[in-house]
């Protein structure tokens, strides 16, 4: 018997399906998990989520025209020998594991071949799923990560990928080995900054930003 939530979501994937399939045909190729896991990405909201999946295929047309990333893209990334596939948690979902300390800024190929390098592992991931599975765990090893390893724009773009293009598919990120000051370190939800940060904040010295009552003071006219 299905639940009130499975039925309003198959409901809004239809609704979702045709408004897709209007502005780009190609998304009948498209199945529904996919569809609902963009869904679920924009709290069911069919207007946004149909603006990110024509986005993602957008994209998808422009960056991966062939279908997928060949070894010869991404040779210099490759050569790190950093990523590793290993086998699955509890919930069945595929384990990814990278070290940290074996990435470095990507002078050759730049950028685009570290963004290349993110949609190969991804597809690579995703293609290991087992039926009924949409989600995957990665470990970040951080054991000898230095100033040498940092890499910002490179960790944004990772992001940015994930974020935009895989959505829902990441169950869990396990970060180990990692320095002490980042168990202090605390993510907060969108939908609960507010109440996280009353768990230890006072909520007239919470910044107004953030639902509280303090307007931001900058720190020269402390």
């Amino acid at each position: 018997m299905k639940s009130n939530i499975d039925e309003k979501e198959e409901t809004k994937i239809r609704l979702m399906r045709a408004l897709v399939e209007k502005q780009d045909p190609s998304s009948k190729e498209v199945d529904d998990p996919t569809l609902r896991r963009f869904l679920r990405a924009r709290d069911l909201d069919v207007e946004k989520a149909s603006g990110m999946f024509l986005k993602y295929l957008k994209w998808r047309q422009t960056f991966v025209p062939n279908g997928s990333i060949s070894l010869s893209e991404v040779p210099n990334e490759l050569s790190q020998n950093k990523m590793f596939m290993q086998g699955f948690d509890k919930k069945g979902r595929p384990i990814a594991t990278v070290l940290g300390a074996r990435h470095f800024q990507n002078k050759l190929g730049g950028l685009e071949e570290f963004k290349r390098f993110v949609v190969y592992i991804l597809d690579k991931i995703c293609s290991r799923m087992p039926p009924g599975q949409e989600k995957f765990v990665v470990i970040g090893d951080l054991k000898g990560w230095g100033y040498s390893n940092s890499d910002l724009r490179a960790y944004l773009g990772a992001l940015s990928i994930l974020q935009d293009y895989y959505p829902e598919r990441l169950g869990k990120l396990f970060i180990v080995h990692a320095p002490y000051i980042f168990m202090t370190i605390v993510f907060v939800q969108d939908k609960k900054l507010k109440s996280t940060l009353l768990e230890e904040i006072d909520e007239s010295q919470i910044p107004e930003i953030y639902g509280g009552q303090l307007p931001l003071v900058p720190i020269q006219e402390t």
